[in-house]
């Protein structure tokens, strides 16, 4: 069994699931980071240069990779939901825990995270927290489709949200 963070950017997935892989030893991927890796582009350069067809093309051909080992720690693209295929995939291979974050939130951590411009194109033509909302007004219900449970990551620090998914997919330590 994997367990799969799902969310809007900035919602958490790539610390929270670093932090869970520490905690139970399981090995982490982050399927922005490996698509990065094997396609030897940043995310913005491939939505400038190919399209978000195509990456989203990429993203599943990196998340059918990730999800082929077992007990991982998977951190997904805030899109990864938007088609049934990917959500089936994680619902086989794992449980789906959605980091629900408020478009405040999202907007501040935007603005402090350097690496924002490459790994985070704009979506829309609208500015930063109009865009933040029209795009969570679209994909909250798909997060909410897709997900087996959600906590919200506006408040809790890292180590609280990590005991909390660990509860709720009744994650039981391996002891030799």
């Amino acid at each position: 069994m994997n367990i799969y963070l799902t969310g809007y950017r900035c919602s958490g997935k790539t610390r929270t699931g670093k932090a869970l892989s520490r905690i139970t030893g399981w090995p982490f991927r982050d399927t922005d980071e490996e698509l990065v890796k094997s396609r030897g582009m940043s995310i913005a350069d491939i939505v400038h240069t190919r399209g978000w067809d195509i990456f989203r093309e990429f993203e599943k051909e990196t998340l059918h990779f990730v999800a082929s080992g077992d007990n991982r720690i998977i951190a997904t693209g805030g899109g990864i939901v938007l088609f049934d295929e990917n959500v089936r995939l994680m619902k086989s291979t794992g449980t789906i825990v959605w980091l629900r974050v408020r478009p405040e939130t999202v907007a501040e951590r935007i603005a402090a995270d350097p690496v924002s411009p490459d790994q985070r194109p704009a979506l829309t033509s609208q500015g930063t927290l109009r865009e933040i909302e029209e795009v969570l007004s679209v994909r909250n219900p798909i997060y909410q489709n897709a997900m087996d449970f959600s906590i919200d990551t506006d408040t809790l620090e890292t180590e609280a949200l990590c005991q909390w998914i660990l509860n709720a997919v009744k994650f039981r330590p391996v002891i030799d």
